[in-house]
């Protein structure tokens, strides 16, 4: 049994824009969020961030599918089958397309964000320091809609064209992406779904407790935000940071 959604979008080759009729947002590029493996051993909430991958172009289409593990029994001259037994859902994967282009840039290259995404499929140096090795754990990001926690357990790279002397300046990569087994916290019910939440980024004179209050009316709740974000020292909080604030339904009791 499986199910499988496929998201479209149009694709655009801006960074940037204006709020049209109607009052549209302004274009948000989607981007892979990168963590550090849980510094605990069995944690299943990723760690701090290692930077992200920006997309170039935002996606045409994304594919989210989802199976579970059914068994039928069988036995000998019986006219039926058996009822199926449910053994388990299998992780959620997603696979996007990533477009890269770097023709219109004198001696660039697409070599290096091809050498970013197949680095995302390699232990981290931390990590196999302690034993076992572990790949950076990855969200995919657009705008206000997150994914699960998840690996790259994929990258297919298919080089479209090239400088006279054999440098590629496009390319098309393929990322499958496979969801970390079990329950997250601040997860959606639905797990595995691409969710809707808030993502705030920091300006000068912010603070979680401030990010908190704004966001729920109660500054004594910033450690769920700390919490989202592997944040240890609440105290330093550079400008620019990209925070995920998570829905008010899912703060608990």
């Amino acid at each position: 049994m499986a199910e499988q959604i496929v998201l479209s979008a149009t694709a655009t080759t801006t960074s940037t824009a204006q709020p049209g009729a109607g009052g549209r947002p302004k274009l948000q590029h989607a981007w892979l969020d990168l963590r550090d493996p849980p510094p605990a051993k069995g944690s299943l909430d990723p760690g701090p961030s290692r930077g992200r991958i920006d997309f170039q172009f935002n996606p045409r289409e994304l594919t989210v599918s989802k199976s579970a593990k059914w068994d039928r029994g069988s036995q000998k001259n019986n006219a039926k089958s058996d009822p199926p037994q449910f053994k388990g859902p299998d992780p959620s994967k997603l696979s996007v397309e990533m477009f890269l282009d770097a023709s219109d840039v004198q001696d660039a290259s697409v070599v290096e964000k091809v050498e970013q995404l197949f680095a995302c499929c390699v232990p981290t140096k931390e990590s196999l320091r302690k034993k076992p090795g572990s790949p950076p754990w990855v969200i995919f990001s657009w705008g206000q809609m997150s994914g699960f926690p998840s690996y790259v357990s994929s990258v297919s790279v298919k080089y479209t064209l090239f400088t006279p002397d054999g440098l590629p300046i496009r390319a098309t990569a393929t990322v499958g992406i496979e969801e970390i087994s079990g329950e997250h916290s601040g997860q959606n019910p639905t797990s595995g779904a691409l969710t809707a939440q808030t993502v705030h980024t920091v300006v000068a004179g912010d603070s979680l407790p401030s990010i908190a209050w704004r966001e729920y009316g109660d500054p004594t709740v910033w450690r769920v935000i700390a919490e989202r974000n592997g944040i240890d020292d609440p105290m330093r909080l550079p400008a620019g940071t990209a925070l995920f604030i998570p829905a008010a339904e899912d703060l608990g009791g």
